[in-house]
């Protein structure tokens, strides 16, 4: 089994900063690719980014492109997202996800979720 754990949310305003982290632990060595979604209320879960653990290779949502940078540390099995110029549509709840293929948009694609972080951007 395979828990994830996220951390790093909270309230900022309009233009700040907020540092994600994903701390992966149990028998993730089959896994190849982290991914970040995140769900506001009364909407559905919608892709933010996604990277892969051998090359570092990441894709993101045209939304956050330029804004939001993922990052990882293999030997930690940690993945970070940086966001940076936060606007308050960012406003979400915020879930990492594990897979064992490639970085994919489709959140039915990931096999383990984390509980996820509450992430608030105020203007």
């Amino acid at each position: 089994q395979v828990q994830l754990v996220e951390s790093g949310g909270g309230s900022v305003q309009a233009g700040g900063s907020l540092r994600l982290s994903c701390a992966a632990s149990g028998r993730t060595f089959s896994s190849n690719a982290m991914g970040w979604f995140r769900q506001a209320p009364g909407k559905e879960r919608e892709f933010v980014t996604a990277i892969s653990w051998s090359s570092g290779s990441a894709i993101y949502t045209d939304s956050v492109k330029g804004r939001f940078t993922v990052s990882r540390d293999n030997a930690k099995n940690t993945v970070y997202l940086q966001m940076n110029s936060l606007k308050p549509e960012d406003t979400a709840v915020y879930y990492c996800a594990l897979r064992s293929g490639n970085v994919r948009s489709a959140s039915a694609a990931y096999d383990y979720w984390g509980q996820g972080t509450q992430v608030t951007v105020s203007s």
